[in-house]
C-alpha cells in the first residue's frame, strides 16, 4: 500500500493521528472532519495514499463511493439532517487542501449555506467522538 508519512490521512489510516471513526474496511475508511461545516461532517478516503480523482483506480474509487453512499445515509439519520452535500475536491485550483483523496458528506439544512474553510473551527475531539457513536449504529 502507498502512503505518503507527511499526509495527515495517511497518518489517521495508520493511527499515527487522532480521529473519530465511524467506518473502516480493509481499502476505505470514514471518519469526521475536525473541522466541520455540521455536525456528522465526515471524510471518506481510500486508505492507501492517492491524490485525487486523476490517479486513484476506477475499482478503488468506485468502492470509495459505494462506502460514501452508507455514510451519507447513516449521517442523515443520525443527526436528522434534511439533506446531504457531497463534494470533492482536486488539485489547489478546486480549493483542495489535504492531497489525499477524500470525499466530504456534509448534513445541510434548509436555508444553510456552506461556510468558506477559513470560517470553521477546530471541533472538540471527544465531540467528534460523541457523535461518531451516534452514526456508527446505522452503518
Amino acid at each position: 500500500m502507498k502512503f505518503d508519512a507527511n499526509c495527515i490521512f495517511c497518518k489517521i489510516v495508520q493511527k499515527q493521528a487522532p480521529s473519530s471513526i465511524i467506518y473502516e474496511d480493509d481499502s476505505v475508511m470514514a471518519f469526521l472532519d475536525i473541522r466541520p461545516i455540521n455536525e456528522g461532517h465526515a471524510l471518506v478516503i481510500p486508505k492507501e495514499h492517492y491524490e485525487g480523482i486523476f490517479d486513484i483506480p476506477s475499482e478503488l474509487l468506485g468502492k470509495v463511493h459505494q462506502v460514501t453512499k452508507t455514510v451519507a445515509n447513516a449521517v442523515k439519520q443520525a443527526v436528522n439532517a434534511e439533506g446531504i452535500s457531497i463534494v470533492q475536491q482536486n488539485g489547489r485550483a478546486a480549493n483542495q487542501v489535504v492531497f489525499h483523496l477524500h470525499v466530504h458528506i456534509i448534513p445541510k439544512y434548509a436555508g444553510q449555506k456552506i461556510k468558506s474553510l477559513h470560517e470553521l473551527q477546530m471541533a472538540d475531539h471527544k465531540q467528534l467522538d460523541l457523535t461518531a457513536a451516534k452514526i456508527r449504529p446505522y452503518i
